[in-house]
C-alpha cells in the first residue's frame, strides 16, 4: 500500500471519527437547521429566484477561522511581550467562540477535541438574511 493510500485511509477513518463525535452531542442542544434544496428554488432559466447560477461560485475557496477573543494594546506593550506573557481578552471563560468566514461572523460554537485535533461544534448559526444585512 502506498503512502497516498495510507493517507486516504487515515482521512476516511478521521472523517468517521468526527461523524461519530458529532452524533454524540446532546439532542436539543441547538435547533437543527433545515436543509434547503436549491433545485426547488430554481426558475425555468436555471437561476435561483432571479440570481445567477450558483454553481459558478461553489468552488471558490474561503478562509474559515475561529476567534477566542480580542483586545487592543499599544505598540509599546506589544513589543514588551515575550514567552509566558498573558494577554487579557474581551471574553469570559466558557463563552462561545466566533466562527468567521473571510472575516464575517457566520456562527458561534464550542471547541471539541477528537483524536487530539481541535474542531468546533456550531451552537448558533447566523441566518443567511442576517449575514447579508451585515455585508451591506
Amino acid at each position: 500500500m502506498s503512502d497516498d493510500d495510507n493517507k486516504d485511509v487515515d482521512q476516511e477513518s478521521m472523517a468517521d471519527e468526527w461523524a461519530a463525535a458529532m452524533e454524540e452531542q446532546v439532542e436539543g442542544e441547538a435547533e437543527e437547521a433545515q436543509p434547503v434544496d436549491l433545485d426547488e428554488l430554481r426558475d425555468e432559466g436555471g437561476s435561483v429566484e432571479g440570481q445567477p447560477e450558483l454553481d459558478v461560485i461553489l468552488d471558490i475557496p474561503v478562509t474559515i477561522s475561529m476567534e477566542v477573543g480580542r483586545t487592543s494594546i499599544t505598540i509599546r506593550n506589544l513589543l514588551q511581550l515575550n514567552q509566558g506573557s498573558v494577554i487579557e481578552l474581551d471574553r469570559l471563560a466558557g463563552e462561545p467562540l466566533d466562527v468567521l468566514v473571510n472575516g464575517t461572523l457566520i456562527a458561534h460554537g464550542e471547541v471539541v477535541v477528537v483524536n487530539e485535533k481541535f474542531g468546533i461544534r456550531m451552537t448558533d448559526v447566523i441566518s443567511p438574511s442576517e449575514r447579508i444585512k451585515k455585508l451591506r
